[in-house]
């Protein structure tokens, strides 16, 4: 399995920590592209340089680097998660605007008919917000806000950011035990 990791500049950069450390124990090869508002954001919430972060990824890719090879549909991959996903992307893949390669990627990625995952982590959302969202929704997204589930009984935040990278891993039916299900 082969997915498309994309880390970009809001609160809540641990969720696509999180995701990475877990896909690289799983064996997923991940494509990273991390925006430089996420290497910020990584500073200042985590305390994590970016090189942190790319040691958990199978490769990397700038930013900026829109002749990737994951810019392209010709590339066989198996899905992207944008985790957290600012607003600002959000926009962005909404209205079909490819500026950098998280956006052409999304974008390669929805035009594939592949899984595209968005973790927005935004609160209170406005009017565009919530249009943006249906927009990407119906355009083939999965819009998985960063809302932890407390059914768990949950001890402390970890079990709360496992929930939510869980729930990613659903969307795209990898196995995992990150959070105990309902009923069980």
């Amino acid at each position: 399995m082969r997915l498309v990791i994309a880390l970009t500049g809001c609160s809540g950069v641990i969720y696509g920590v999180r995701l990475l450390e877990v896909l690289k124990d799983a064996g997923v090869e991940t494509d990273l592209i991390v925006s430089p508002s996420a290497e910020k954001v990584l500073e200042i919430e985590l305390g994590k340089k970016i090189k942190d972060v790319e040691s958990l990824s199978t490769k990397i890719h700038g930013h900026c680097e829109l002749a990737a090879p994951i810019s392209s549909g010709s590339v066989k991959t198996d899905g992207m998660i944008i985790a957290p996903c600012s607003m600002k992307t959000l926009g962005s893949i909404a209205s079909g605007v490819t500026s950098d390669l998280i956006s052409r990627a999304a974008d390669v990625t929805l035009k594939q008919g592949r899984p595209l995952v968005l973790v927005p982590r935004e609160t209170p959302l406005n009017l565009i917000h919530i249009e943006n969202m249906a927009t990407v929704k119906r355009a083939g997204a999965t819009v998985l806000p960063a809302m932890p589930g407390f059914y768990h009984d949950p001890k402390d935040v970890s079990q709360l950011v496992d929930f939510v990278v869980g729930k990613i891993l659903d969307v795209l039916d990898i196995n995992h035990e990150l959070y105990k299900r309902w009923g069980t």
